[in-house]
């Protein structure tokens, strides 16, 4: 009994020091994943706590539990209409791009640590995929609001790479283990059953469980418990059976989080706190089982292994593997930079341990301080990368918290919680004079925490809380009323679009005979729309940006892969009013 108090005492320490620790995070410049990784080490056999972790069993088994479930969230939040713009860049860099990663990494590894090429080819396969813990973490954490190819791109490619590289650790571990040394045709026909499989029970098992969540009346807190339990026996149920369980697991997510699913909203709630309890408990679990006095020999190679895969393989690897597709340079080079590495390698890097490899513990040396190199230089710089890149956008404005009222109301009704400030351009007017969209009310108003019984002649203070009942597909619209994003200055609407808003219909000819430049014949008659789209392959996204006839056009609002809007920056020398579209 008192071992058992014992370990919760320090469960308990241990998680809580974590997320008290979060608060330094932004103050620090360090990404929140590092703060957890560092936490565990501390707390371990050369730390402070003096905490003896060496269970790798354990460590494989709780690892893998937290990174499906990480998964899970991460494809629930994904949007389906990203995949318009990333889909096919993403599978190309989580497939090709893995291996070309692994192999540029494990040619170097082995040149120079001296090791078999193919102990080498291993260690690039550890290292060779991006995190998905780290990637939805960071990204989310530092609030960075990126271009839609470019964001889309990052999501898809993290959650859809890691079942490339297990594949490739497994792969090799068994041929070192068998002492194989080169490839045969079982090496593809295992990939196609992998990735076969996993794609048809993800499927599957996301609309199974949606079909299920639909119909069963539980009690609230217990839906997002059965969608976990029930995603962990899609991910445990394609493991058996030979396929990738982290790919179905989350391809399940991504269709659960895009069909309509009673209480959607309260499980992405609940689901958010499970993934940040799985990423604190697995950095934490991974910082206890590492050994840092056994980092230090091989701390140098394993800083020259990590700057190469960061300055070298994965540019390298993003540049061929994105070479097919429409991405400006600044695009390319800031996805190479988000190439970020956490848990996934120093959970593959178990793999070789278990199996009882010759110098399995330096590949898990080497594993972990890539991990920490990655994590320092490239997760503190991101927001400064994004800036520099010019890969940002100004962000959409969001509701303070939104509801899903389907507990009790047949339908995708949510309630939106909104608080004016001083930007809102409704405080003052009356709440007949907003021209609010079909079927949302204001349900209540509250004012200096009273409640107030709003009529038609009620006029919207400063600080004003409204409760609005309405749809996900008037959120847009909503938002536009009564939310305000505090941008930094560089991306207030306009600085980043210009001062003038055009039409996406104006015709170019128009536009080049208001601003005074010559528009060649064959291109006269084209919107604004269609020059973007010719130019971006039919798929454009907001911040698009051409620099033509002197003047910067940007695309400002789009409604699947038409633009409604196109801001134009003037260049020196023109100084004439906005045209009247």
């Amino acid at each position: 009994m008192d071992y058992i108090n014992t370990l919760f005492l320090i469960g308990a320490m241990l998680i809580g020091a974590s997320i008290l620790a979060s608060s330094l995070s932004s103050k620090l410049g360090m990404p929140l994943l590092l703060i957890f990784l560092v936490i565990g080490m501390l707390a371990g056999v050369d730390g402070p706590g003096g905490i003896v972790f060496d269970n790798v069993d354990t460590a494989f088994m709780i690892g893998n539990l937290a990174l499906a479930i990480i998964l899970l969230d991460g494809g629930m939040r994904t949007r389906v209409e990203n995949f318009r713009v990333g889909l096919w860049p993403a599978l190309s860099l989580a497939s090709v791009g893995v291996i070309l990663s692994a192999v540029a990494t494990g040619l170097f590894t082995a040149w120079i640590l001296d090791l078999p090429w193919l102990m080498g080819l291993l260690l690039g396969a550890i290292v060779g995929s991006t995190d998905a813990a780290a990637v939805f973490s960071l990204l989310q954490g530092k609030g960075l609001n990126l271009k839609q190819r470019v964001g889309a791109t990052l999501e898809i490619e993290s959650g859809s790479n890691d079942p490339m590289a297990i594949f490739l650790t497994i792969t090799l571990v068994e041929m070192l283990r068998i002492g194989q040394e080169t490839f045969d045709l079982s090496f593809l026909v295992v990939l196609i059953q992998q990735f076969g499989i996993g794609g048809v029970c993800g499927i599957a098992g996301g609309l199974g469980l949606a079909w299920l969540v639909n119909r069963v009346r539980l009690a609230s807190g217990l839906y997002a418990l059965l969608i976990t339990s029930g995603a962990i026996l899609v991910f445990s149920t394609t493991n058996s059976i030979g396929g990738s369980g982290f790919l179905a697991i989350y391809l399940t997510g991504l269709v659960l989080g895009n069909r309509r699913v009673h209480h959607l909203q309260n499980i992405l709630h609940v689901q958010d706190g499970m993934a940040w309890l799985s990423q604190i408990g697995m950095f934490l679990m991974l910082g206890l089982l590492v050994t840092p006095s056994e980092l230090l020999p091989v701390a140098l190679p394993a800083t020259l292994i990590a700057l190469f895969l960061i300055f070298v393989a994965r540019p390298a690897a993003v540049l061929l593997s994105l070479a097919p597709f429409v991405f400006s340079w600044r695009e390319r080079l800031f996805i190479s930079w988000v190439g970020l590495r956490g848990a996934v390698p120093i959970i593959l890097a178990l793999f070789p341990l278990l199996a009882g490899l010759e110098q399995a513990q330096l590949l898990f040396n080497l594993a972990f301080v890539a991990v920490l190199i990655s994590l320092l230089l490239q997760g503190s710089t991101l927001p400064m990368a994004a800036r520099l890149f010019k890969v940002e956008i100004p962000p959409s404005p969001e509701p303070l918290q939104r509801t899903s009222l389907d507990i009790a109301v047949d339908g995708d009704y949510e309630l939106m919680i909104y608080q004016l400030d001083n930007a809102n351009w409704c405080v003052g007017s009356q709440l007949r004079d907003l021209k609010m969209p079909a079927d949302t009310r204001i349900a209540a108003l509250f004012r200096e925490n009273h409640l107030l019984h709003p009529s038609g002649s009620t006029r919207l203070a400063l600080n004003d809380v409204l409760c609005v009942v309405g749809r996900p597909r008037d959120l847009p619209a909503l938002s536009k009323l009564f939310s305000k994003t505090h941008a930094p200055r560089y991306l207030e609407n306009r600085s980043f679009f210009g001062d003038f808003i055009l039409e996406g219909d104006a015709q170019l000819g128009e536009v080049g005979r208001f601003y005074g430049f010559e528009v060649p014949p064959e291109l006269a008659n084209l919107t604004l729309a269609d020059f973007f789209s010719k130019h971006f392959g039919g798929h454009p996204v907001v911040g698009d940006s051409i620099q033509w006839e002197g003047h910067t056009w940007v695309v400002a609002a789009m409604d699947d892969d038409w633009i409604l809007k196109v801001g134009l920056k003037l260049g020196s020398g023109t100084g004439k009013p906005p045209l009247g579209f």
